[in-house]
């Protein structure tokens, strides 16, 4: 598979996008004002110990205070594995720790710690952090705070495996421990050394850093995203590196020849005339990525509804009728959405609780099929995904691993007309509030005109559809009824007021 990785860098924003077969497969795009925060390691101040919740909340210096759990406070490195994305396996598998104590005994109000931010605030939610830090590096993860030597599970070969472990070992000169990422595979003892004795005094710098400061302090800052995105994206099916920002272009072919020295011939400099995401057809696959529904190739499609709890996805057949029967037509539908929704998932980095709704299919065969087909696109993905066997009505339950906002959140914010409902009251429902309400209020109007003052749409919905409605009320009441439109309000909108005279 050819990939290619696209960089859009502006003094507002830096967009990322991954192409996979000339396809975008994945985007990051991040704000200056708004830069993320996973990864940072601050010094901190505990403000609140919630023992009913056997967590704290800890001011590291942001809008919102960070949560810190207990099993954050006392881990071990599966947790490092989880909370970075991480495939991390020892020899013995190894199973969420059981806090040492409940939170009130190991924190209390006021108390500085250093802490890391695991999970970005999202919505309403401040960062999650943990005390147990991690810091990555191009082919290992440095683990200060355990003595333990991983391999990541993607290193399939037993004897690579063996010999990266061993390697690791002998290089290691101090305390903590390592993890080896995929990227390491194939790598010598002269490519490790330099970059696990960076990341060991980069440590040893932020706990300096540390005794010197107070709380709320930020000790480390992660690496920005063209950086992070060379660092976890660059495989060798990566054939270029393209960026359109002269200054980012100089700043990344540093960085490749520290780092990634092989990629170095492949950094180029965009220089055409067309905006770079244009001109390889980014643009319109992130407004695609934005709509609710996606159509597929065979005339069905896909909707994708987002909620507070989980995200829900259904499938239909649309358009597309079959050629045979419709079990078969049901099943061509399921597998190309299965296929359509993996790619959705990571493309828009949806993450939490999923819920898919697939067609219904009477064949137990079909079934596993669209299963298996979903289970086959999502290993594509970084991303960790859970899934539990397809239903007999066709449901998929699943779990994606949930770092950061989604695409969605990230690029759009609720319609402030609808107030994010996605839907007003109609004109109709709007009208017939307005004869409620004058009926309840008739007695406190002296005047012998009533003016309703209503949007343009529901004026004219009054005066064309219910030109009757309004007479006969003006005959029951004895009153005038005067109607102006008004477009500065609302649809729901309305005032009911007394006329002059």
């Amino acid at each position: 598979m050819s990939k290619e990785i696209i960089i859009n860098a502006t003094p507002q924003d830096t967009r990322v996008a991954l192409l996979e077969n000339k396809v975008l497969a994945e985007l990051y795009i991040e704000h200056v004002k708004d830069r993320r925060v996973v990864g940072n390691i601050y010094k901190g101040r505990v403000v609140r110990v919630l023992p009913g919740m056997q967590a704290a909340f800890v001011d590291i210096g942001l809008e919102k205070a960070a949560f810190l759990y207990v099993s954050d406070v006392y881990s071990d490195i599966q947790e490092y594995a989880e909370m970075f994305g991480l495939d991390e396996d020892g020899d013995v598998p190894l199973r969420p720790p059981k806090p040492a104590a409940p939170i009130e005994d190991l924190l209390h109000e006021g108390q500085e710690v250093l802490v890391q931010v695991a999970k970005e605030p999202l919505g309403r939610k401040g960062a999650r952090i943990t005390q147990f830090v991690s810091l990555p590096g191009r082919n290992v993860v440095y683990l200060p705070h355990v003595n333990h030597i991983g391999v990541s599970r993607r290193i399939t070969d037993e004897e690579e495996r063996a010999a990266l472990r061993e390697m690791v070992a002998e290089l290691r000169t101090g305390p903590g421990g390592f993890i080896v990422r995929t990227a390491a595979e194939g790598c010598t003892a002269d490519d490790l050394k330099p970059e696990m004795e960076f990341l060991t005094r980069l440590w040893d710098d932020v706990v300096q850093r540390a005794a010197r400061v107070s709380a709320p302090n930020l000790l480390h800052c992660d690496l920005d995203i063209s950086f992070r995105a060379i660092r976890d994206l660059y495989t060798p099916e990566v054939r270029r590196i393209v960026v359109d920002s002269a200054e980012e272009y100089k700043k990344i072919l540093e960085f490749v020849g520290t780092y990634v020295p092989q990629a170095r011939p492949l950094v180029e400099l965009y220089n055409r005339p067309e905006p770079i995401f244009s001109f390889y057809d980014i643009e319109i696959e992130i407004s695609k990525a934005l709509e609710r529904r996606v159509w597929l190739k065979s005339g069905g499609y896909i909707v994708i509804e987002r909620t507070e709890a989980l995200t829900a996805i259904d499938v239909n057949t649309g358009s597309y009728v079959g050629k045979r029967n419709l079990e078969e037509t049901i099943l061509k539908t399921n597998l190309e959405a299965a296929r359509e929704i993996a790619y959705q998932l990571r493309l828009r980095n949806i993450g939490g609780i999923i819920i898919i709704d697939f067609i219904d299919m009477e064949v137990e065969e079909n079934r596993r099929k669209v299963f298996e087909t979903l289970e086959s696109e999502l290993r594509r993905d970084r991303a960790k995904t859970n899934l539990l066997q397809i239903s007999s009505l066709g449901l998929v339950e699943m779990t994606r691993k949930r770092v950061h906002e989604d695409l969605g959140r990230m690029l759009c914010e609720p319609c402030p007309y609808c107030e994010g409902k996605g839907y007003v009251r109609s004109r109709s429902t709007v009208a017939y509030d307005v004869f409620r309400e004058i009926r309840r209020r008739r007695h406190g109007i002296a005047s012998d005109t009533i003016v309703v003052e209503a949007h343009p749409d529901v004026v004219h919905y009054l005066y064309d559809e219910e030109r009757s409605g309004l007479e006969a009320l003006e005959q029951t009441l004895g009153k005038q009824i005067v109607l102006k439109a008004r477009p500065h309000l609302h649809q729901e909108e309305f005032r009911i007021g007394e006329g002059k005279g």
